[in-house]
């Protein structure tokens, strides 16, 4: 079984993480096949990217052995490892289409820098999401505290970064940080539901609202403001627009 591999399946793009026997663990093939994923998803048929896992755990992070070989580099060389991770982060979040997690078991430290820097997330009754660094004396990294600050209460982000205390899958999709929460065993064919129902819509408008919401968090109201204004000027003369009016109007099904 492969540690990670990308199934191109047409409209959509599923990485899937085999690294069961290390209960998901980042890995250099897992990092290539994401990294693919994102570049892959410019082609104007791919409508979405699903990150899945075998083994019952969606990823549990930095593999610590690896991390204790870490130890002996030298800060230079450490930081580019880091930077690898956060290039990794970087490209989910600037991906052209919509990413969707599909957490079975877990997410802890990277790996649930990874799930929460996607757009979409579906996990498994029972789920367990862990910001697990300080147990090892490190400290989050992978966006983690820049995504719970967007998404939790600071006493509650506070509590997973500093205790490790895990969340589980409930509990974030009451919050707001989860979008759903499914048996387990069925994340997989959820996050599939969503791609189809994304392929179904106007993969340009989709894409200048992943692009909106994600620089809402950084920008002030007038920048937000000017932005939306510059997008729906550009959407009104496009295509899509054009479609999704006249079938609104016509009580029809769009056909994008």
């Amino acid at each position: 079984m492969s540690v990670a591999r990308l199934e191109d399946q047409g409209d959509r793009l599923v990485v899937v993480n085999g690294n069961a026997a290390r209960r998901g663990a980042l890995s250099p093939e897992l990092y290539d096949a994401i990294n693919a994923a994102v570049a892959q998803a410019g082609d104007r048929r791919v409508r979405a990217v699903i990150l899945t896992s075998e083994g019952g755990f969606f990823c549990a992070g930095g593999d610590l052995n690896v991390l204790i070989e870490r130890r002996k580099l030298d800060p230079e060389e450490r930081r580019g490892k880091v930077d690898l991770l956060h290039d990794l982060v970087r490209g989910i979040r600037a991906c052209p289409v919509p990413v969707i997690a599909a957490v079975e078991g877990g997410a802890a430290g990277a790996g649930l820098s990874i799930a929460l820097a996607c757009d979409l997330i579906v996990a498994a009754e029972g789920a367990r999401f862990t910001a697990a660094y300080v147990k090892a004396g490190l400290v989050p990294d992978g966006g983690l505290t820049a995504s719970l600050a967007r998404m939790l209460p600071r006493p509650l982000s506070m509590e997973m970064c500093l205790l490790a205390r895990p969340v589980t899958a409930e509990r974030m999709e009451a919050l707001g940080a989860v979008n759903t929460v499914v048996p387990q065993g069925a994340t997989l064919a959820t996050a599939h539901d969503l791609a189809d129902r994304l392929a179904a819509g106007p993969r340009e408008a989709q894409g200048a609202i992943r692009r909106l919401v994600a620089e809402a968090y950084d920008q002030s109201e007038t920048a937000q403001l000017d932005a939306e204004r510059d997008a729906m000027v550009t959407a009104q003369a496009g295509d899509e627009a054009a479609e999704g009016i006249a079938a609104f109007l016509a009580k029809r099904r769009p056909q994008f």
